[in-house]
């Protein structure tokens, strides 16, 4: 064995296409990590499961090579940290350890009717949020799971229910001899069941949906030893459980009021913390709990959230459907053939806008073409597309709180490797953007929030000063050029409403 006892962090990065576990030292640098994809099953237009018993046997997997490439066991483990996808839900049976009913993703909108029929009351789609942060939506857990319980049969007395991030916990602590059923503040503040301020399952709600409480996991901490490992972790604390867009925020070391971060993946997730105070949207977010260090009566700490649902897809788009490039790779080189978009507008409206407009009757379009407009035009305004996606969530952020951004934008995902479109994100927000050097953010800071709970890590001091090399991009757009394609991009915006009739 090549690492001393105690000396690492098992991350596990339980994601919507894979998972993966990663080992970090003590100063935050991955020693060892494996990856697994899982099936993504779709019987039925709009409909997406995942098989929660393939999840957790490739999970198990990935913490069994990461620890055998280390060359180290579960000995040299001081703790294992989750980050997980959002609202997924998964109901199981406690006696037989199997799911009742395939995982139910939270990209599934077969709860569209649900969710008209709840909206229709006083208070619309709103109705909840004051209680939950979240308006009623296909996408939190409260509806797949009342979904499922109507669609099963036998009777209820042992059912469990959790989001992916319990399902995980109760299978590595034991599962049916003693696992642990429990859930953290953050995941439990997507299932639109959960008090933002009590930090407890509303009852009210409980009751309209007739869900029953003792099928629900009990809510804990982002940071706090839950249960501890069997197995290939066996005597491993497990203490730290943050959804990974939470994760990511925690993983930027965003600690404080007026801190903000963006993922770039196949869609975008901005994250600005609040402090200890919720902040309730009037301009189209939600509002999420950030993280609670600590079990019961520590604070929780709040956020703003804004979701765009095309970014990296777009060029995947590009690449699969239009076919103006090869390889991913490629659009950045073709972007920077031109020295602008040429007044090509692209907004990707290809199901709608998500945050902060919620027009789910946009549609796509191009607009602003020319003779004189080529292929890279099209790819540059493409990029160009994400950024000012981004820049309308910050704009709806500022008028949440009633003042301007603090100048600094934290970022990660896969497109951040896009320098072109880094600097334009730079240039359209006028404020600096910042990626760590290690890209692995969201499993960072579940290793993080594992770590602290049981002393690897001092402190939020020690984790920011571990932040070392992060690259830099500085705004270079004057403001009058920056507030023309502000213009020029909302009237785009403009152009791709009410493409949908009702109904």
């Amino acid at each position: 064995m090549t690492h001393a006892p105690r000396s690492l962090v098992a991350a596990i990065d339980q994601g919507t296409t894979s998972s993966r576990c990663i080992l970090f030292d003590h100063a935050g640098g991955p020693v060892a990590s494996h990856q697994l994809e899982h099936r993504q099953i779709t019987p039925r237009p709009g409909w997406v499961e995942h098989d929660p018993d393939e999840i957790i046997e490739r999970v198990r997997t990935c913490v069994r090579v990461a620890l055998r490439d280390a060359g180290t066991n579960a000995k040299a483990i001081a703790a294992v940290g989750i980050s997980n996808q959002r609202e997924t839900s998964v109901v199981w049976d406690r006696r037989t350890g199997r799911p009742v009913y395939p995982a139910i993703v939270w990209q599934d909108t077969r709860t569209a009717d649900a969710v008209a029929r709840l909206s229709a009351a006083e208070g619309g789609v709103d109705r909840f949020r004051g209680r939950t942060g979240l308006p009623i939506s296909t996408y939190s857990s409260a509806l797949k799971l009342r979904w499922i319980l109507d669609h099963i049969d036998g009777g209820r007395d042992d059912l469990a229910f959790g989001t992916i991030d319990s399902w995980v916990l109760w299978q590595l602590t034991g599962g049916v001899d003693g696992g642990v059923h429990a859930t953290d503040v953050t995941n439990a503040s997507r299932t639109m069941l959960m008090g933002l301020e009590t930090l407890d399952w509303e009852a009210v709600i409980l009751d309209e949906l007739g869900i029953q409480r003792p099928m629900l996991p009990a809510i804990r901490g982002s940071s706090e030893v839950y249960g501890t490992g069997v197995g290939d972790l066996d005597g491993v604390p497990i203490s730290g459980i943050l959804g990974d867009q939470h994760a990511a925020l925690f993983g930027q070391t965003c600690f404080e009021a007026g801190e903000s971060k963006c993922t770039y993946g196949t869609g975008a997730f901005m994250l600005m913390h609040t402090g200890t105070t919720p902040v309730h949207s009037t301009h189209g977010l939600i509002t999420t709990v950030a993280a609670r260090l600590g079990g019961s009566g520590t604070p929780a700490t709040y956020a703003l959230e804004g979701s765009v649902a095309v970014a990296g897809s777009l060029v995947q788009w590009l690449r699969d459907d239009l076919a103006i490039i090869d390889s991913a790779d490629e659009v950045e080189a073709l972007a920077r053939s031109v020295p602008d978009s040429g007044d090509v507008v692209f907004v990707p409206a290809f199901s709608g806008l998500f945050a902060p407009h919620w027009r789910p009757d946009a549609r796509g379009v191009i607009a602003g073409l020319t003779r004189f407009s080529t292929k890279a035009h099209v790819a540059r305004a493409a990029l160009e597309a994400t950024a000012y996606q981004v820049a309308d969530l910050g704009a709806a952020m500022a008028a949440d709180l009633g003042a301007p951004l603090p100048g600094e934008l934290r970022v990660d995902g896969g497109m951040t490797r896009n320098e072109l479109l880094m600097q334009i994100q730079a240039d359209i927000l006028g404020s600096v953007v910042i990626a760590p050097a290690i890209t692995e953010i969201s499993a960072l800071g579940a290793a993080y929030a594992a770590g602290l709970a049981v002393g690897f890590w001092r402190d939020l001091d020690e984790l920011r000063s571990m932040d070392s090399a992060p690259r830099r991009w500085e705004p270079r757009m004057s403001e009058s050029d920056r507030a023309a394609g502000l213009a020029r991009w909302h009237k785009g915006v403009e152009r791709s409403l009410g493409w949908v009739e009702p109904g």
